[in-house]
């Protein structure tokens, strides 16, 4: 069978052409649902000359990156457990890192559905689903897992042919059915908290911009999925990340400005959901990305591959000179630390490590549809 790397483009109507175009993949008409794309976004305004959602971008993407990202989605399909998820050290697992993980295979450009991570990708979202709770819709056991896992979901939802995902499909659940109940879970525990935001339990009545992050970054992309998200709920998490945000760009962690002292990850997870939000006339947008891209050239302490993680994003989003700058970067540092097998090493062990570090190369490839300016 013929593996279909595929892409999409920069503008905001891709996302549901990105969708159209792989439904037409699972259905082998290739050929009219290009010129279906193509009627479509005539008709809502596109140029005709706009790069082709077919477009191989293994001619465009740097050698390196291709080898590195290779070995490393590798690597996250030859340690999947039958399950479905992935056995990591310390006290972040679950269904949070087989979130990170799916995105991470999906962005690799092989069809979901026909390529070579197909029954990886399928493992992975049955795993999603399962872990749900079928009454509360909670997944995991942290409101970070819980948004992680949702993040997964939304980008696997239109993407992933449904009828692949269980054996025997009556009474279970759909990616849609999992992924409303998700954001159905985050919006009542957001409603729960004061601050308007997240924190571990959903319960809870504090908040810190970590967790929120996940959670909201779940939530956008559920959204652009086409889930029902009230633009109160993101205005409300907005206004908490204003509130944590300092007019020099540091953004605090918990219980008001300054936190736990100066967090590039944190920046950076502000300018980012400053950004998807389409918030970017905030003058707390300005001041974070201004923030970050002092850091360009320095190395994230602690925790730096989720510091990487959400600086690809955030430069991404907010300056795309800043981003190519710190991707060159970036590769050049990765390169040296991939490890034999294909795995990145990391603060809660290889394949968290591995899944986050792919993901702050992802954005080179451009598939996911979260990753579109």
């Amino acid at each position: 069978m013929m593996n279909i790397r595929y892409s999409t483009t920069t503008t905001s109507n891709n996302y549901s052409l990105w969708r159209l175009l792989n439904l037409g993949m699972k259905m082998r008409w290739i050929i009219p649902c290009l010129m279906l794309c193509l009627t479509i976004r005539i008709m809502l305004g596109g140029q005709a000359h706009a790069q082709s959602p077919l477009i191989h971008t293994g001619e465009v993407v740097p050698r390196d990156v291709r080898e590195m990202y290779d070995r490393g989605a590798q690597y996250l399909a030859s340690t999947q457990t039958e399950k479905g998820d992935w056995q990591n050290q310390g006290s972040f697992s679950g269904p949070g890192i087989t979130g990170l993980a799916l995105m991470a295979l999906l962005a690799s450009g092989e069809d979901p559905n026909f390529g070579a991570y197909n029954t990886q990708v399928r493992k992975a979202v049955r795993s999603l689903i399962e872990a749900q709770n079928d009454s509360t819709g909670y997944i995991g056991s942290s409101m970070y897992e819980h948004g992680f896992a949702m993040l997964g979901l939304a980008e696997a939802y239109g993407a992933v042919d449904e009828r692949t995902i269980w054996p025997d499909t009556k009474g279970k659940p759909s990616i849609g059915q999992a992924l409303e109940l998700a954001v159905r879970t985050a919006l009542t525990s957001q409603k729960k908290n004061p601050n308007g935001a997240w924190r571990y339990s959903p319960d809870a009545t504090d908040a810190d911009t970590s967790v929120s992050g996940a959670v909201l970054v779940g939530l956008l992309a559920a959204r652009n999925a086409g889930i029902e998200v009230p633009d109160e709920a993101i205005d409300r998490a907005i206004g908490y990340f204003k509130s944590m945000t300092s007019p020099s760009g540091f953004v605090g962690y918990s219980g008001g400005l300054g936190g736990f002292g100066e967090s590039t990850a944190r920046s950076s997870i502000a300018t980012l959901v400053y950004s998807i939000a389409r918030r970017k006339d905030l003058p707390e947008f300005k001041a974070a990305l201004d923030h970050i891209k002092e850091t360009i050239e320095s190395q994230v302490q602690g925790y730096p591959e989720y510091g990487r993680y959400y600086q690809a994003q955030a430069f991404f989003q907010g300056d795309i000179a800043s981003w190519e700058k710190w991707n060159t970067l970036t590769i050049r540092y990765l390169k040296q630390s991939q490890q034999p097998d294909g795995s990145f090493s990391g603060s809660y062990g290889k394949p968290l490590g591995t899944s986050m570090s792919l993901l702050a190369l992802a954005l080179n490839y451009r598939f996911l549809p979260i990753y579109e300016r």
